[in-house]
Protein backbone atom coordinates (compact mmCIF):
# COMPACT_ATOMS: atom_id res chain seq x y z
CA UNK A 1 0.00 0.00 0.00
CA UNK A 2 1.36 3.70 -0.52
CA UNK A 3 1.95 6.00 1.98
CA UNK A 4 -0.85 8.42 0.35
CA UNK A 5 -3.50 5.42 0.68
CA UNK A 6 -2.04 4.59 3.64
CA UNK A 7 -3.16 7.95 5.74
CA UNK A 8 -6.33 7.98 4.02
CA UNK A 9 -7.22 4.79 5.23
CA UNK A 10 -5.45 4.35 8.98
CA UNK A 11 -5.75 5.84 12.24
CA UNK A 12 -3.67 8.23 13.60
CA UNK A 13 -1.58 6.05 15.50
CA UNK A 14 -0.73 4.06 12.00
CA UNK A 15 -0.07 7.32 9.86
CA UNK A 16 2.17 7.86 12.72
CA UNK A 17 3.63 4.34 12.62
CA UNK A 18 4.20 5.06 9.03
CA UNK A 19 6.56 7.96 9.44
CA UNK A 20 9.74 8.52 6.85
CA UNK A 21 12.61 8.04 9.21
CA UNK A 22 15.18 7.20 6.16
CA UNK A 23 16.78 10.28 3.75
CA UNK A 24 16.96 7.83 0.61
CA UNK A 25 13.30 7.10 0.79
CA UNK A 26 12.38 10.35 1.36
CA UNK A 27 14.26 11.48 -1.53
CA UNK A 28 12.94 8.68 -3.92
CA UNK A 29 9.02 9.54 -3.01
CA UNK A 30 10.15 12.78 -3.84
CA UNK A 31 11.16 12.31 -6.94
CA UNK A 32 14.76 14.11 -5.34
CA UNK A 33 18.45 13.88 -7.37
CA UNK A 34 19.83 14.59 -4.00
CA UNK A 35 22.83 13.49 -2.37
CA UNK A 36 21.36 11.98 0.71
CA UNK A 37 22.88 11.88 3.77
CA UNK A 38 24.71 8.81 4.97
CA UNK A 39 23.34 6.43 7.63
CA UNK A 40 26.59 7.32 9.67
CA UNK A 41 25.88 11.33 9.48
CA UNK A 42 26.18 12.37 13.19
CA UNK A 43 23.66 14.69 12.85
CA UNK A 44 21.24 11.72 11.75
CA UNK A 45 22.53 9.60 15.12
CA UNK A 46 21.74 12.70 17.37
CA UNK A 47 18.43 14.10 15.99
CA UNK A 48 16.90 11.26 13.38
CA UNK A 49 15.02 12.17 10.45
CA UNK A 50 11.09 12.14 11.26
CA UNK A 51 8.33 13.03 8.34
CA UNK A 52 5.07 12.15 8.81
CA UNK A 53 3.23 11.42 5.64
CA UNK A 54 0.19 13.96 5.18
CA UNK A 55 3.11 16.58 5.47
CA UNK A 56 5.11 14.81 2.97
CA UNK A 57 2.15 14.92 0.74
CA UNK A 58 2.26 18.83 0.85
CA UNK A 59 5.64 18.68 -0.75
CA UNK A 60 6.34 19.79 -3.93
CA UNK A 61 8.10 17.26 -6.07
CA UNK A 62 10.91 17.56 -7.32
CA UNK A 63 11.90 20.64 -5.49
CA UNK A 64 14.73 20.60 -2.87
CA UNK A 65 13.91 23.92 -1.87
CA UNK A 66 10.41 23.34 -1.12
CA UNK A 67 9.48 25.12 2.02
CA UNK A 68 8.11 21.91 4.25
CA UNK A 69 11.17 20.00 2.67
CA UNK A 70 14.04 21.81 3.78
CA UNK A 71 12.27 22.29 7.42
CA UNK A 72 12.63 18.85 8.13
CA UNK A 73 15.73 17.61 5.65
CA UNK A 74 19.02 17.08 7.45
CA UNK A 75 21.55 19.53 5.87
CA UNK A 76 25.41 19.41 6.32
CA UNK A 77 25.21 22.55 7.72
CA UNK A 78 24.39 21.20 10.80
CA UNK A 79 27.57 19.66 11.86
CA UNK A 80 29.41 23.43 11.94
CA UNK A 81 29.52 25.26 14.67
CA UNK A 82 28.98 28.54 15.38
CA UNK A 83 29.52 31.21 18.12
CA UNK A 84 26.82 31.88 20.26
CA UNK A 85 24.89 28.30 19.68
CA UNK A 86 24.12 25.73 22.20
CA UNK A 87 22.32 22.87 23.57
CA UNK A 88 20.59 24.59 25.67
CA UNK A 89 19.98 28.19 24.18
CA UNK A 90 17.32 29.18 26.71
CA UNK A 91 18.88 27.97 29.75
CA UNK A 92 15.64 25.30 30.66
CA UNK A 93 17.77 22.92 32.85
CA UNK A 94 18.26 26.30 35.44
CA UNK A 95 14.22 26.25 35.19
CA UNK A 96 13.47 22.77 35.47
CA UNK A 97 12.63 22.41 39.20
CA UNK A 98 11.26 18.57 39.09
CA UNK A 99 11.41 16.09 36.53
CA UNK A 100 9.29 17.02 34.04
CA UNK A 101 8.46 20.87 34.75
CA UNK A 102 9.67 23.96 33.38
CA UNK A 103 8.81 27.26 35.56
CA UNK A 104 10.11 29.95 33.76
CA UNK A 105 7.03 32.64 33.51
CA UNK A 106 5.08 33.72 36.79
CA UNK A 107 1.90 32.61 36.85
CA UNK A 108 2.62 29.15 34.65
CA UNK A 109 4.32 25.99 34.30
CA UNK A 110 4.87 24.13 31.25
CA UNK A 111 5.05 20.20 31.42
CA UNK A 112 7.22 17.98 29.74
CA UNK A 113 4.32 15.06 28.69
CA UNK A 114 6.27 13.39 26.57
CA UNK A 115 9.66 13.17 24.22
CA UNK A 116 7.46 12.27 21.09
CA UNK A 117 7.25 13.76 17.93
CA UNK A 118 5.62 13.28 15.13
CA UNK A 119 7.63 14.95 13.13
CA UNK A 120 11.73 16.39 13.42
CA UNK A 121 12.00 20.29 12.46
CA UNK A 122 15.56 21.34 12.08
CA UNK A 123 15.45 24.25 13.94
CA UNK A 124 13.94 23.07 17.17
CA UNK A 125 15.33 24.16 20.08
CA UNK A 126 15.22 20.66 22.06
CA UNK A 127 16.48 18.89 19.89
CA UNK A 128 19.36 18.64 23.00
CA UNK A 129 17.02 18.35 25.47
CA UNK A 130 17.70 15.42 27.82
CA UNK A 131 14.58 14.36 28.09
CA UNK A 132 15.95 11.10 29.63
CA UNK A 133 15.85 12.94 32.73
CA UNK A 134 12.34 14.82 32.57
CA UNK A 135 9.86 11.57 31.58
CA UNK A 136 9.09 10.46 35.40
CA UNK A 137 6.52 8.29 35.09
CA UNK A 138 2.97 8.21 36.10
CA UNK A 139 4.06 6.46 39.62
CA UNK A 140 6.33 9.44 40.03
CA UNK A 141 4.18 12.35 38.49
CA UNK A 142 2.65 12.96 42.02
CA UNK A 143 5.37 14.50 43.13
CA UNK A 144 5.68 17.34 40.16
CA UNK A 145 1.87 18.18 40.42
CA UNK A 146 2.30 18.38 44.06
CA UNK A 147 4.71 21.15 42.90
CA UNK A 148 2.34 22.83 41.27
CA UNK A 149 -0.67 22.45 43.76
CA UNK A 150 1.42 23.96 46.50
CA UNK A 151 2.31 27.25 44.10
CA UNK A 152 -1.05 28.91 44.46
CA UNK A 153 0.28 31.55 41.64
CA UNK A 154 -0.16 28.91 39.12
CA UNK A 155 -3.46 29.25 37.08
CA UNK A 156 -2.24 28.51 33.55
CA UNK A 157 -0.56 25.18 32.84
CA UNK A 158 1.28 24.24 29.63
CA UNK A 159 1.40 20.72 28.04
CA UNK A 160 4.75 20.12 26.04
CA UNK A 161 7.51 17.96 24.66
CA UNK A 162 8.08 16.81 22.40
CA UNK A 163 4.44 16.64 21.34
CA UNK A 164 1.56 16.15 23.70
CA UNK A 165 -0.60 15.45 21.38
CA UNK A 166 1.53 12.39 20.23
CA UNK A 167 0.07 10.73 23.75
CA UNK A 168 -2.52 8.23 23.62
CA UNK A 169 -6.13 9.88 24.85
CA UNK A 170 -6.37 7.69 27.79
CA UNK A 171 -2.66 9.15 29.02
CA UNK A 172 -4.13 13.17 28.55
CA UNK A 173 -6.83 12.49 30.14
CA UNK A 174 -4.81 11.32 33.16
CA UNK A 175 -3.16 14.51 33.09
CA UNK A 176 -6.55 16.58 33.08
CA UNK A 177 -8.35 14.51 35.73
CA UNK A 178 -4.96 15.45 37.94
CA UNK A 179 -4.86 18.82 37.57
CA UNK A 180 -8.84 19.38 37.74
CA UNK A 181 -7.59 18.53 41.47
CA UNK A 182 -5.87 21.50 41.95
CA UNK A 183 -8.22 24.47 42.40
CA UNK A 184 -6.32 27.26 41.39
CA UNK A 185 -5.51 26.18 37.64
CA UNK A 186 -7.93 27.29 35.16
CA UNK A 187 -6.16 27.19 31.95
CA UNK A 188 -4.95 24.42 29.78
CA UNK A 189 -2.41 25.19 26.83
CA UNK A 190 -1.19 22.43 24.70
CA UNK A 191 1.55 23.21 22.07
CA UNK A 192 1.09 21.43 19.69
CA UNK A 193 1.75 20.29 15.81
CA UNK A 194 -0.05 17.29 14.88
CA UNK A 195 -3.44 18.89 13.82
CA UNK A 196 -0.82 20.32 10.72
CA UNK A 197 1.18 17.06 10.60
CA UNK A 198 -1.65 14.30 11.03
CA UNK A 199 -5.01 15.93 11.11
CA UNK A 200 -6.19 12.29 11.77
CA UNK A 201 -5.61 12.80 14.46
CA UNK A 202 -8.27 15.14 15.83
CA UNK A 203 -11.12 12.74 16.51
CA UNK A 204 -13.96 13.38 18.30
CA UNK A 205 -12.99 11.66 21.17
CA UNK A 206 -9.93 13.89 21.55
CA UNK A 207 -12.14 17.04 20.74
CA UNK A 208 -14.50 15.81 23.92
CA UNK A 209 -11.64 15.16 26.51
CA UNK A 210 -10.04 18.69 25.39
CA UNK A 211 -13.57 20.28 25.81
CA UNK A 212 -13.50 19.71 29.47
CA UNK A 213 -15.80 22.00 31.23
CA UNK A 214 -12.73 21.97 34.28
CA UNK A 215 -10.38 24.14 32.25
CA UNK A 216 -10.49 27.00 28.89
CA UNK A 217 -8.36 24.82 26.90
CA UNK A 218 -6.07 26.70 24.71
CA UNK A 219 -4.01 24.87 21.73
CA UNK A 220 -0.92 26.81 20.17
CA UNK A 221 -0.21 25.32 16.73
CA UNK A 222 3.09 25.34 15.16
CA UNK A 223 2.70 26.28 11.80
CA UNK A 224 5.35 28.15 9.42
CA UNK A 225 3.92 28.17 5.73
CA UNK A 226 0.41 28.49 3.99
CA UNK A 227 1.38 25.20 1.96
CA UNK A 228 1.52 23.14 5.32
CA UNK A 229 -2.29 23.67 5.18
CA UNK A 230 -5.09 21.43 2.98
CA UNK A 231 -8.67 20.48 3.44
CA UNK A 232 -7.78 17.82 6.12
CA UNK A 233 -6.14 20.28 8.45
CA UNK A 234 -9.18 22.42 8.20
CA UNK A 235 -11.33 20.09 9.00
CA UNK A 236 -9.20 19.31 11.81
CA UNK A 237 -9.57 22.89 13.15
CA UNK A 238 -12.78 23.49 12.35
CA UNK A 239 -13.30 20.43 14.88
CA UNK A 240 -11.48 21.89 17.17
CA UNK A 241 -13.70 25.21 17.15
CA UNK A 242 -16.42 23.61 17.13
CA UNK A 243 -15.47 22.13 20.53
CA UNK A 244 -14.77 25.57 21.97
CA UNK A 245 -11.24 25.22 21.62
CA UNK A 246 -8.99 28.79 20.96
CA UNK A 247 -6.60 28.42 18.33
CA UNK A 248 -3.55 30.19 18.00
CA UNK A 249 -0.99 29.80 15.92
CA UNK A 250 3.26 30.61 16.45
CA UNK A 251 5.69 30.61 13.67
CA UNK A 252 9.64 30.39 13.87
CA UNK A 253 10.80 32.91 11.50
CA UNK A 254 13.35 30.67 9.11
CA UNK A 255 16.07 31.63 6.52
CA UNK A 256 14.73 30.40 3.09
CA UNK A 257 11.64 29.10 4.32
CA UNK A 258 9.32 32.37 5.33
CA UNK A 259 11.49 34.83 5.54
CA UNK A 260 9.81 37.40 2.56
CA UNK A 261 6.35 39.49 3.15
CA UNK A 262 5.03 37.30 0.45
CA UNK A 263 4.74 34.26 2.66
CA UNK A 264 4.58 35.61 6.13
CA UNK A 265 0.96 37.45 4.50
CA UNK A 266 0.07 34.72 3.24
CA UNK A 267 0.73 32.74 6.11
CA UNK A 268 -1.67 35.29 7.84
CA UNK A 269 -4.14 35.21 6.13
CA UNK A 270 -4.25 30.96 5.84
CA UNK A 271 -3.85 30.52 9.83
CA UNK A 272 -6.98 32.86 9.47
CA UNK A 273 -9.35 31.41 6.86
CA UNK A 274 -8.44 27.89 9.35
CA UNK A 275 -9.84 29.92 12.17
CA UNK A 276 -6.41 30.20 13.83
CA UNK A 277 -5.17 33.48 14.91
CA UNK A 278 -1.40 34.25 14.37
CA UNK A 279 -0.12 34.60 17.88
CA UNK A 280 4.12 34.62 18.14
CA UNK A 281 6.75 35.38 15.13
CA UNK A 282 9.71 33.61 16.83
CA UNK A 283 13.31 35.12 15.65
CA UNK A 284 14.97 31.73 15.57
CA UNK A 285 16.60 30.18 19.14
CA UNK A 286 20.41 29.89 18.92
CA UNK A 287 20.61 25.64 19.28
CA UNK A 288 23.89 23.85 17.84
CA UNK A 289 22.75 22.73 14.54
CA UNK A 290 20.59 25.67 13.65
CA UNK A 291 22.28 28.44 12.40
CA UNK A 292 21.72 28.19 8.74
CA UNK A 293 18.15 29.23 9.51
CA UNK A 294 18.77 32.62 11.40
CA UNK A 295 17.26 35.56 10.24
CA UNK A 296 18.19 38.94 11.33
CA UNK A 297 16.84 41.06 13.30
CA UNK A 298 16.87 43.69 11.62
CA UNK A 299 15.15 42.05 8.52
CA UNK A 300 12.40 40.72 10.91
CA UNK A 301 11.58 44.31 12.13
CA UNK A 302 11.44 44.82 8.44
CA UNK A 303 8.94 42.24 7.68
CA UNK A 304 6.70 43.14 10.41
CA UNK A 305 6.16 46.66 9.05
CA UNK A 306 5.69 45.68 5.84
CA UNK A 307 3.08 43.02 7.15
CA UNK A 308 1.80 45.95 9.31
CA UNK A 309 0.75 47.79 5.90
CA UNK A 310 -0.95 45.39 4.71
CA UNK A 311 -2.58 43.42 6.66
CA UNK A 312 -5.02 44.30 9.51
CA UNK A 313 -3.73 44.37 13.10
CA UNK A 314 -4.95 41.29 14.22
CA UNK A 315 -3.25 39.13 11.78
CA UNK A 316 -0.21 40.87 12.32
CA UNK A 317 2.06 37.75 14.93
CA UNK A 318 3.89 39.28 17.56
CA UNK A 319 7.53 39.28 16.89
CA UNK A 320 9.75 38.19 19.71
CA UNK A 321 12.88 36.25 20.94
CA UNK A 322 12.33 34.17 24.09
CA UNK A 323 15.79 35.59 26.38
CA UNK A 324 17.15 33.20 28.78
CA UNK A 325 16.18 34.20 32.63
CA UNK A 326 13.58 37.07 31.20
CA UNK A 327 10.09 37.50 32.89
CA UNK A 328 8.63 36.91 29.46
CA UNK A 329 9.28 36.50 26.00
CA UNK A 330 10.68 39.87 24.97
CA UNK A 331 8.95 42.29 22.06
CA UNK A 332 11.18 42.87 18.62
CA UNK A 333 9.62 46.27 17.69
Amino acid sequence: MSHLALQQQSSWQEVLASTITDTAELCRLLDLDLACLPEGHPMLQQFPLRVPTPYLGRMEKGNPFDPLLMQVFPAHAESLEHPGYSADPLQESAANPKPGILHKYEGRALLLVTSSCAIHCRYCFRRHFPYQDNLPGKQHWQESLAYLAEDKSISEVIFSGGDPLSLPDKYLDWFFEELAKIPHIHRIRLHTRLPIMIPQRITSALCQLLANPRFQTILVLHSNHAQEFDQEVDRACESLRKAGIVLLNQSVLLKGINDSCEALKALSERLFQAGILPYYLHLLDRVSGAAHFEVSEEKARALVAALQKSLSGYLVPKLVRENPGESSKTPIG
